[in-house]
């Protein structure tokens, strides 16, 4: 797909340039997780923002400097009547590439989708008066720009007056919080103007009051997982307002029923003490829905009582492996019930791997400097006075006569052992570093030894008048850059489908757009709720603009005969109006609340 430079005059608040119309969507390619550009960025830009947001909470600044109401209430329609039915469209882990980004964002701003599950049965649904973005709104690290790139643009050329705006309240991720959260609060907790959507929140947590007795809570664990002071005291008045039989969906940007399996020799971390200390300290009951993205896939998870853990990060980012972390049965009685992909697909997905190099163009080039430099130098002292190929003893014995290609090599190793994955313990770290990094080592003089036994005749066949130096370090490049990343590649595939680490690397490294998902919600008359979890097999890869009044401004190209329309992952999911199941809390129950500036709750009119 051709992209072209996002126009920065579209951010919401600023006036759009007038010019005549593309015929390119004006999107961004997947982000080359492995590009070492991307992750030196990336990591800087976590390194600070971790640094500086322990020393410099914004969610303690916003309490004070930005009052907002305690609940925004859907549960009365715009004549104050209490309102029938409401349906509402939960996105996470967005703003990545256009085409993944895109199909999404067009099929939840459509006004109508009909559904179709397994069995051929057809649901009609309607797209939501409220959309949640559930977390990690862009990719790689949060700015304007990219805001506007990969979420904005997406989102207001997908709506294109087709239907009224919804009103969207947005979780924040940890990479929304890459920048302090600075360009998160002025995208969604300003009121800025988008023709895509109309912001509510003034801070990054927030309550919905839903029709019949439903709530769902968006809460902002920042970096380090915890809840605030100010948090804490805004929740427990959201439940000061809550009913003995009202039902409670909670929103976090991660799954604390999976990430306690990501590092198991950690215990219980923050997070899913956190949700113990909402349900029992805060909320006094049960939760009843559980949602959360940062794993971009969809995974559910139900008890014998029908409480839901609904993993559905897949509104956009890179597709994550289901087949790990291994939690088909979770603390509290969970048992997993779908997956989206299937474990089998994922693992066959992660054999991809082995075309590392090919889908990793800048990577291979960096790993193809790397053996240049640890092989040049070797090369170098074979070539001095050789008659004919050398032998692989003569190449290791070149090895340790040369101290820059020693010192290069136990870098190499120390960075495989910093990359390595920590969740077997400390010891299978250090040594999967290790193993990964001799292969490295060995890789490369077994390239260079290749290289010296080839360069000497090549060039005097070739009657090159540069020296047999030269021609050894370009031959190293190329070879380094095919081999080097092959190896990494390798690594990938069998540290995931055998020992069953890396997920997120042996995933990032494909950038893979496809097996996208959202959930749509709704809540009827009944008082019942319906969860219809929609699904992307594989996303189209080119657009054409829409001609109809009532299409997008891009539609998916006929041509792309390979294109999948969205689905049902299973079949709806039903969860009929009983009361929470209560729990008592620990410390009493909340206070008497106390209303802040503005916090009475509305008649929101959607």
């Amino acid at each position: 797909m051709a992209v072209r430079a996002s126009d920065v005059s579209r951010i919401p608040g600023r006036r759009t340039r007038p010019g005549p119309p593309s015929e390119t969507p004006p999107g961004k390619p997947m982000v080359s997780w492995f590009d070492p550009a991307v992750l030196v960025k990336s990591g800087l830009k976590a390194l600070l923002s971790g640094t500086f947001g322990r020393q410099a909470d914004r969610r303690l600044l916003d309490a004070v400097s930005q009052p907002q109401k305690l609940a925004f209430d859907y549960s009365l329609d715009a004549s104050k009547h209490p309102r029938d039915e409401l349906w509402l469209d939960y996105v996470s882990d967005l703003g990545d590439g256009w085409d993944s980004t895109y199909a999404v964002a067009s099929t939840v701003m459509a006004p109508e989708l009909e559904l179709t599950d397994d069995s051929g049965r057809t649901h009609v649904t309607r797209g939501g008066d409220v959309l949640v973005f559930g977390g990690d709104e862009v990719y790689p690290t949060a700015s304007v720009e990219e805001y506007q790139a990969r979420t904005v643009v997406p989102y207001e050329d997908a709506l294109n007056r087709r239907r009224h705006r919804p009103h969207l309240f947005a979780v924040p991720g940890n990479h929304d919080w890459y920048d302090g959260l600075v360009s998160f609060t002025r995208l969604f907790c300003q009121g800025r103007f988008s023709s895509g959507w109309r912001t509510q929140q003034r801070r990054s947590y927030f309550a919905l009051k839903l029709p019949h007795g439903w709530w769902l809570l968006g809460t902002d664990m920042q970096l380090e997982s915890d809840l605030d002071a100010p948090q804490v005291r805004f929740f427990q008045k959201v439940a000061a307002c809550m009913e003995d039989t009202d039902r409670v969906i909670l929103c976090n940007a991660e799954p604390a029923w999976i990430k306690q399996q990501v590092m198991p020799h950690a215990g219980r971390g923050f997070l899913d003490n956190n949700i113990d200390f909402l349900e029992r300290k805060v909320l006094g009951k049960k939760v009843s829905i559980f949602l959360a993205g940062d794993l971009h896939h969809y995974r559910r998870h139900e008890d014998a009582d029908g409480r839901q853990k609904i993993v559905a990060g897949g509104g956009g980012a890179f597709l994550h492996p289901t087949h790990l972390p291994k939690v088909d049965r979770r603390p509290g009685g969970f048992e997993l019930k779908e997956c989206y992909p299937p474990q089998r697909t994922s693992q066959r997905l992660t054999w991809r791997n082995l075309l590392f190099p090919v889908l990793n163009p800048w990577f291979s080039a960096f790993m193809g400097v790397i053996y240049t430099l640890l092989g040049w130098g070797i090369a170098a002292n074979l070539n001095e006075g050789a008659v004919g190929a050398p032998s692989f003893r003569e190449v290791i014995n070149a090895a340790l006569q040369s101290t820059g290609s020693l010192v290069l090599g136990a870098g190499v190793v120390l960075g495989t052992v910093a990359f390595a994955d920590g969740r077997r313990g400390p010891l299978w770290k250090k040594a999967a570093g290790v193993v990964h990094g001799l292969a490295h080592v060995a890789a490369a003089l077994l390239l260079t030894w290749g290289v010296s036994a080839i360069a000497a005749p090549l060039a005097a066949e070739l009657q090159w008048s540069l020296r047999r130096d030269f021609l050894s370090g370009l031959l190293l490049l190329g070879g380094g850059a095919l081999v080097g990343p092959l190896v990494v590649g390798v690594y990938l595939l069998l540290s995931l489908n055998v020992f069953s680490c890396h997920p997120n690397e042996a995933f990032s490294s494909l950038s893979i757009p496809d097996w996208k998902n959202f959930l749509r919600l709704h809540f009827d008359t009944e008082g019942q709720l319906t969860v219809y979890p929609v699904g992307f097999r594989r996303v189209p890869r080119k657009w054409k603009r829409g001609s109809g009044p009532e299409d997008p401004v891009w539609v998916p190209d006929p041509a792309d005969t390979r294109a999948t329309p969205p689905r049902l992952i299973e079949p709806p999911i039903v969860i009929s109006r009983t009361k929470a199941l209560p729990v008592k809390p620990e410390t009493g129950p909340p206070g008497p609340m106390v209303m802040m500036e503005d916090e009475h709750p509305p008649g929101g009119a959607v």
